[in-house]
Protein backbone atom coordinates (compact mmCIF):
# COMPACT_ATOMS: atom_id res chain seq x y z
CA UNK A 1 0.00 0.00 0.00
CA UNK A 2 1.19 3.15 -1.07
CA UNK A 3 1.00 5.83 1.60
CA UNK A 4 2.13 9.80 2.18
CA UNK A 5 2.53 11.90 5.20
CA UNK A 6 1.72 15.25 4.98
CA UNK A 7 3.54 17.53 7.63
CA UNK A 8 5.86 14.94 8.41
CA UNK A 9 8.59 16.52 9.98
CA UNK A 10 6.26 17.51 13.58
CA UNK A 11 6.26 15.04 16.38
CA UNK A 12 3.16 13.34 15.25
CA UNK A 13 4.66 13.01 11.37
CA UNK A 14 7.82 11.76 13.15
CA UNK A 15 5.98 8.80 14.90
CA UNK A 16 4.12 8.34 11.88
CA UNK A 17 7.48 8.06 9.74
CA UNK A 18 9.12 6.00 11.67
CA UNK A 19 6.38 3.16 11.77
CA UNK A 20 5.41 3.33 8.34
CA UNK A 21 9.04 2.67 7.38
CA UNK A 22 8.78 -0.65 9.30
CA UNK A 23 5.15 -1.47 8.67
CA UNK A 24 5.59 -4.35 6.52
CA UNK A 25 2.55 -3.74 4.10
CA UNK A 26 3.06 -0.07 3.33
CA UNK A 27 5.79 1.63 1.49
CA UNK A 28 6.27 5.38 1.84
CA UNK A 29 6.29 7.40 -1.38
CA UNK A 30 5.80 10.86 -0.23
CA UNK A 31 6.28 13.15 3.13
CA UNK A 32 5.95 17.04 2.99
CA UNK A 33 6.86 19.82 4.51
CA UNK A 34 7.65 23.41 3.92
CA UNK A 35 10.39 24.15 5.79
CA UNK A 36 12.69 21.47 4.91
CA UNK A 37 11.42 20.38 1.07
CA UNK A 38 14.31 19.26 -1.11
CA UNK A 39 16.09 17.38 1.85
CA UNK A 40 16.21 14.38 2.23
CA UNK A 41 14.52 12.02 5.37
CA UNK A 42 17.55 10.93 6.44
CA UNK A 43 19.38 14.41 6.71
CA UNK A 44 16.20 15.80 8.79
CA UNK A 45 15.95 12.90 10.85
CA UNK A 46 19.40 10.94 11.16
CA UNK A 47 17.82 8.37 13.00
CA UNK A 48 16.24 7.16 10.12
CA UNK A 49 19.34 6.67 8.15
CA UNK A 50 19.47 3.40 6.20
CA UNK A 51 16.18 2.14 7.12
CA UNK A 52 14.44 1.92 3.62
CA UNK A 53 13.79 4.94 1.72
CA UNK A 54 14.91 7.24 4.59
CA UNK A 55 18.29 8.32 2.36
CA UNK A 56 16.31 8.98 -0.72
CA UNK A 57 13.21 10.23 0.01
CA UNK A 58 12.82 14.06 0.26
CA UNK A 59 11.05 16.36 1.59
CA UNK A 60 8.17 18.19 -1.08
CA UNK A 61 6.18 21.38 -0.88
CA UNK A 62 2.24 19.64 -0.35
CA UNK A 63 0.39 19.06 -3.76
CA UNK A 64 -3.02 17.19 -3.71
CA UNK A 65 -2.06 16.37 -7.35
CA UNK A 66 1.53 15.20 -7.00
CA UNK A 67 0.80 13.17 -4.08
CA UNK A 68 -2.41 11.76 -5.95
CA UNK A 69 0.35 10.30 -8.10
CA UNK A 70 2.26 8.90 -5.71
CA UNK A 71 0.22 7.40 -3.15
CA UNK A 72 -3.45 5.65 -2.40
CA UNK A 73 -3.69 6.59 1.56
CA UNK A 74 -2.52 10.00 2.92
CA UNK A 75 -2.04 10.48 6.58
CA UNK A 76 -2.38 14.58 7.49
CA UNK A 77 -0.02 15.56 10.06
CA UNK A 78 -0.94 19.32 10.17
CA UNK A 79 -2.30 21.68 12.19
CA UNK A 80 -6.21 22.54 12.56
CA UNK A 81 -7.26 24.48 9.78
CA UNK A 82 -4.28 23.21 7.32
CA UNK A 83 -5.19 19.97 7.43
CA UNK A 84 -9.12 20.36 6.00
CA UNK A 85 -7.55 22.85 3.07
CA UNK A 86 -5.98 19.56 1.87
CA UNK A 87 -8.91 16.91 2.48
CA UNK A 88 -11.21 18.06 0.02
CA UNK A 89 -8.96 17.90 -2.78
CA UNK A 90 -7.17 14.45 -2.04
CA UNK A 91 -10.76 13.01 -1.60
CA UNK A 92 -11.41 13.88 -4.80
CA UNK A 93 -8.35 12.41 -5.97
CA UNK A 94 -10.16 9.54 -4.67
CA UNK A 95 -7.25 8.97 -1.84
CA UNK A 96 -8.35 7.56 1.51
CA UNK A 97 -7.38 9.87 4.82
CA UNK A 98 -6.34 9.65 8.30
CA UNK A 99 -6.24 13.06 9.51
CA UNK A 100 -4.62 13.42 13.15
CA UNK A 101 -6.21 17.08 13.27
CA UNK A 102 -8.80 18.18 14.79
CA UNK A 103 -10.87 19.73 11.71
CA UNK A 104 -13.07 16.29 11.20
CA UNK A 105 -13.67 15.24 14.96
CA UNK A 106 -16.92 17.47 15.43
CA UNK A 107 -20.15 16.65 14.13
CA UNK A 108 -21.12 19.97 14.73
CA UNK A 109 -19.75 23.18 12.67
CA UNK A 110 -20.59 25.61 15.23
CA UNK A 111 -19.01 23.63 18.05
CA UNK A 112 -16.10 23.68 15.79
CA UNK A 113 -15.98 27.60 15.66
CA UNK A 114 -16.54 28.18 19.10
CA UNK A 115 -13.57 25.89 20.29
CA UNK A 116 -10.79 26.52 17.56
CA UNK A 117 -11.99 30.07 16.74
CA UNK A 118 -12.19 29.65 13.08
CA UNK A 119 -14.55 29.15 10.13
CA UNK A 120 -14.32 25.59 8.98
CA UNK A 121 -12.51 25.67 5.78
CA UNK A 122 -14.69 22.16 4.55
CA UNK A 123 -17.32 22.01 6.39
CA UNK A 124 -19.49 19.79 3.87
CA UNK A 125 -17.17 16.87 4.72
CA UNK A 126 -17.98 16.63 9.00
CA UNK A 127 -20.61 14.37 8.46
CA UNK A 128 -18.59 12.19 6.09
CA UNK A 129 -16.16 11.64 8.54
CA UNK A 130 -15.37 8.75 10.93
CA UNK A 131 -14.74 9.29 14.63
CA UNK A 132 -11.25 6.98 14.58
CA UNK A 133 -10.93 5.54 17.95
CA UNK A 134 -10.89 1.90 16.86
CA UNK A 135 -12.26 0.23 20.42
CA UNK A 136 -15.66 1.97 19.68
CA UNK A 137 -15.75 2.91 15.91
CA UNK A 138 -13.72 -0.10 14.29
CA UNK A 139 -16.46 -1.33 11.82
CA UNK A 140 -17.35 2.36 10.61
CA UNK A 141 -13.77 2.40 10.50
CA UNK A 142 -13.52 -0.22 7.63
CA UNK A 143 -14.93 1.79 5.25
CA UNK A 144 -14.22 5.14 5.69
CA UNK A 145 -12.43 7.09 3.21
CA UNK A 146 -12.01 10.29 5.82
CA UNK A 147 -10.57 9.05 9.30
CA UNK A 148 -10.59 11.68 11.91
CA UNK A 149 -8.13 10.37 14.69
CA UNK A 150 -8.78 11.41 18.09
CA UNK A 151 -6.69 13.76 19.83
CA UNK A 152 -4.31 12.32 22.82
CA UNK A 153 -6.09 13.69 26.23
CA UNK A 154 -10.04 12.07 24.74
CA UNK A 155 -8.40 9.01 23.91
CA UNK A 156 -7.12 8.91 28.09
CA UNK A 157 -10.53 10.03 28.62
CA UNK A 158 -12.89 8.15 26.53
CA UNK A 159 -11.56 4.80 26.62
CA UNK A 160 -12.04 4.24 30.18
CA UNK A 161 -15.10 6.31 30.82
CA UNK A 162 -17.12 5.13 27.72
CA UNK A 163 -17.78 1.42 28.72
CA UNK A 164 -19.23 2.64 32.18
CA UNK A 165 -21.54 5.41 30.82
CA UNK A 166 -23.10 2.79 28.06
CA UNK A 167 -23.66 0.60 31.28
CA UNK A 168 -25.11 2.66 33.38
CA UNK A 169 -22.61 2.21 36.13
CA UNK A 170 -21.61 5.98 36.29
CA UNK A 171 -23.34 9.31 35.71
CA UNK A 172 -23.05 11.56 33.21
CA UNK A 173 -22.72 14.61 35.37
CA UNK A 174 -19.77 15.43 38.02
CA UNK A 175 -17.40 13.97 35.54
CA UNK A 176 -14.20 15.89 36.59
CA UNK A 177 -11.06 14.64 33.98
CA UNK A 178 -7.29 15.95 35.82
CA UNK A 179 -4.59 14.84 32.63
CA UNK A 180 -0.61 15.28 32.97
CA UNK A 181 0.64 15.63 29.34
CA UNK A 182 4.96 15.73 28.57
CA UNK A 183 5.78 18.88 26.17
CA UNK A 184 5.64 17.19 23.08
CA UNK A 185 1.72 17.31 22.86
CA UNK A 186 2.50 21.34 22.48
CA UNK A 187 4.09 20.16 18.99
CA UNK A 188 7.73 21.57 17.49
CA UNK A 189 7.32 24.68 18.98
CA UNK A 190 9.95 27.93 19.35
CA UNK A 191 6.99 29.61 22.30
CA UNK A 192 8.99 30.77 25.26
CA UNK A 193 6.41 28.73 27.20
CA UNK A 194 7.67 25.76 25.43
CA UNK A 195 11.71 26.15 25.95
CA UNK A 196 13.50 23.82 28.12
CA UNK A 197 14.35 26.24 30.83
CA UNK A 198 10.55 27.38 31.44
CA UNK A 199 9.01 23.76 31.42
CA UNK A 200 12.51 22.25 33.29
CA UNK A 201 11.44 21.60 36.68
CA UNK A 202 8.04 23.05 36.46
CA UNK A 203 4.55 21.68 36.11
CA UNK A 204 1.57 24.17 35.67
CA UNK A 205 -2.14 24.02 34.25
CA UNK A 206 -3.24 25.62 30.97
CA UNK A 207 -6.05 26.39 29.02
CA UNK A 208 -8.44 26.46 32.01
CA UNK A 209 -11.45 25.84 32.09
CA UNK A 210 -12.11 25.57 28.17
CA UNK A 211 -9.44 23.03 26.09
CA UNK A 212 -9.98 22.76 22.99
CA UNK A 213 -10.52 18.88 23.34
CA UNK A 214 -13.44 19.76 25.57
CA UNK A 215 -15.13 19.49 22.64
CA UNK A 216 -14.59 16.05 21.49
CA UNK A 217 -14.65 14.24 25.11
CA UNK A 218 -17.87 16.08 25.52
CA UNK A 219 -19.30 14.96 21.93
CA UNK A 220 -18.64 11.15 22.82
CA UNK A 221 -19.81 10.98 25.92
CA UNK A 222 -22.81 12.32 24.89
CA UNK A 223 -23.54 10.34 22.33
CA UNK A 224 -23.00 7.00 24.72
CA UNK A 225 -25.46 8.20 27.31
CA UNK A 226 -28.05 10.06 24.96
CA UNK A 227 -27.81 13.35 26.79
CA UNK A 228 -26.00 16.51 26.62
CA UNK A 229 -22.69 15.55 29.08
CA UNK A 230 -20.50 18.21 30.42
CA UNK A 231 -17.25 17.65 32.20
CA UNK A 232 -14.71 19.25 34.48
CA UNK A 233 -10.94 19.10 32.69
CA UNK A 234 -7.76 20.34 33.76
CA UNK A 235 -4.60 19.77 31.36
CA UNK A 236 -1.39 19.97 33.09
CA UNK A 237 2.07 20.51 31.49
CA UNK A 238 4.83 18.57 33.34
CA UNK A 239 8.35 18.13 32.89
CA UNK A 240 8.75 15.11 30.50
CA UNK A 241 9.17 14.61 26.70
CA UNK A 242 6.11 12.06 26.19
CA UNK A 243 3.41 10.42 28.13
CA UNK A 244 0.20 11.14 29.62
CA UNK A 245 -1.50 10.24 32.74
CA UNK A 246 -5.28 10.68 33.31
CA UNK A 247 -7.05 10.84 36.58
CA UNK A 248 -10.73 10.59 36.50
CA UNK A 249 -13.27 11.00 39.05
CA UNK A 250 -16.84 9.46 38.55
CA UNK A 251 -20.07 9.31 40.79
CA UNK A 252 -21.66 5.79 40.32
CA UNK A 253 -25.19 5.60 39.83
CA UNK A 254 -25.64 2.83 42.83
CA UNK A 255 -24.07 3.80 46.59
CA UNK A 256 -21.63 1.44 48.43
CA UNK A 257 -22.03 2.73 51.73
CA UNK A 258 -21.32 -1.06 53.04
CA UNK A 259 -18.11 -3.40 51.91
CA UNK A 260 -20.56 -5.90 50.59
CA UNK A 261 -22.19 -3.00 48.42
CA UNK A 262 -18.18 -2.10 47.50
CA UNK A 263 -17.75 -5.35 46.65
CA UNK A 264 -21.06 -5.92 44.40
CA UNK A 265 -20.01 -2.48 42.70
CA UNK A 266 -16.53 -3.16 41.91
CA UNK A 267 -17.47 -6.99 40.60
CA UNK A 268 -20.05 -5.23 37.96
CA UNK A 269 -16.89 -2.66 37.02
CA UNK A 270 -14.53 -5.26 36.43
CA UNK A 271 -17.12 -7.11 33.88
CA UNK A 272 -17.46 -3.98 32.15
CA UNK A 273 -14.30 -3.57 31.67
CA UNK A 274 -13.06 -6.89 30.65
CA UNK A 275 -16.07 -7.56 28.54
CA UNK A 276 -14.73 -3.87 26.78
CA UNK A 277 -11.19 -4.57 26.67
CA UNK A 278 -10.14 -7.97 27.14
CA UNK A 279 -9.94 -8.87 23.31
CA UNK A 280 -8.76 -5.39 22.58
CA UNK A 281 -4.90 -5.14 21.87
CA UNK A 282 -3.97 -2.08 23.11
CA UNK A 283 -5.80 -1.83 26.12
CA UNK A 284 -4.22 -3.18 29.06
CA UNK A 285 -6.27 -3.56 32.18
CA UNK A 286 -3.70 -3.47 35.04
CA UNK A 287 -3.81 -6.46 37.86
CA UNK A 288 -5.59 -5.54 41.44
CA UNK A 289 -2.87 -3.55 43.09
CA UNK A 290 -0.96 -1.93 39.99
CA UNK A 291 -1.85 1.89 38.94
CA UNK A 292 -0.99 3.09 35.83
CA UNK A 293 2.72 4.75 35.24
CA UNK A 294 3.91 6.81 31.90
CA UNK A 295 7.14 4.69 31.97
CA UNK A 296 5.31 1.67 31.20
CA UNK A 297 3.53 2.66 27.87
CA UNK A 298 6.16 5.24 26.25
CA UNK A 299 7.10 4.35 22.60
CA UNK A 300 4.12 2.01 22.42
CA UNK A 301 0.72 2.24 21.31
CA UNK A 302 -1.17 1.16 24.70
CA UNK A 303 -3.38 1.98 27.14
CA UNK A 304 -2.56 1.41 30.40
CA UNK A 305 -5.96 1.28 32.66
CA UNK A 306 -6.47 0.87 36.69
CA UNK A 307 -9.58 2.01 38.83
CA UNK A 308 -10.27 2.02 42.89
CA UNK A 309 -13.83 2.63 44.74
CA UNK A 310 -13.37 5.46 47.38
CA UNK A 311 -16.24 4.29 49.96
CA UNK A 312 -15.13 7.06 52.06
CA UNK A 313 -16.37 9.99 49.34
CA UNK A 314 -18.54 7.38 47.16
CA UNK A 315 -16.29 8.28 44.05
CA UNK A 316 -15.00 5.62 41.33
CA UNK A 317 -11.49 6.78 40.81
CA UNK A 318 -10.22 5.76 37.34
CA UNK A 319 -6.73 5.87 35.63
CA UNK A 320 -4.91 6.08 32.82
CA UNK A 321 -1.38 6.16 30.61
CA UNK A 322 -0.80 6.54 27.30
CA UNK A 323 1.99 7.61 25.22
CA UNK A 324 0.53 11.34 23.41
CA UNK A 325 2.57 10.81 20.16
CA UNK A 326 1.30 7.20 19.48
CA UNK A 327 -1.75 6.07 21.30
CA UNK A 328 -2.82 9.29 21.12
CA UNK A 329 -1.71 10.34 17.61
CA UNK A 330 0.62 8.38 14.96
CA UNK A 331 0.09 4.88 16.23
CA UNK A 332 -3.58 5.18 16.53
CA UNK A 333 -3.79 6.76 12.83
CA UNK A 334 -2.00 3.38 11.66
CA UNK A 335 -4.10 1.73 13.64
CA UNK A 336 -6.95 3.14 12.14
CA UNK A 337 -4.91 2.59 8.62
CA UNK A 338 -4.64 -1.00 8.88
CA UNK A 339 -8.45 -1.98 10.03
CA UNK A 340 -9.42 0.45 6.84
CA UNK A 341 -7.01 -1.10 4.54
CA UNK A 342 -8.45 -4.82 6.14
CA UNK A 343 -4.89 -5.71 7.32
CA UNK A 344 -4.12 -7.41 11.01
CA UNK A 345 -4.44 -3.79 13.16
CA UNK A 346 -1.42 -4.66 15.41
CA UNK A 347 0.65 -4.40 12.22
CA UNK A 348 3.66 -1.86 12.44
CA UNK A 349 2.61 -0.99 16.42
CA UNK A 350 4.20 -4.23 18.05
Amino acid sequence: MKVAVLGASGYSGEELVGRLLNHPCTELTAITSRQYAGQTLSKIFPRFATRGVADTLKFTEPNPTAIAQLAEIVFLALPHGAAAEYAQALLNKNLRIVDLSADFRLNDLETYEQFYNKKHPAPELLKEAVYGLPEVYREEIRTAKLIASPGCYPTSILLPTLPLLKAGLIKSTGIIANSLSGVSGAGRSTETAFLYSECNESARPYSIPKHRHLSEIEQELSLASAESVLIQFSPHLIPVTRGILTTLYLAPTEKFKSESEEQALGKKIFHCLKEAYANEPFVRLLPTGALPDTKNVTHTNHLDLAWRLDRRTGRLIVMSSIDNLIKGAGGQAIQSFNIMCGLDETLGLI
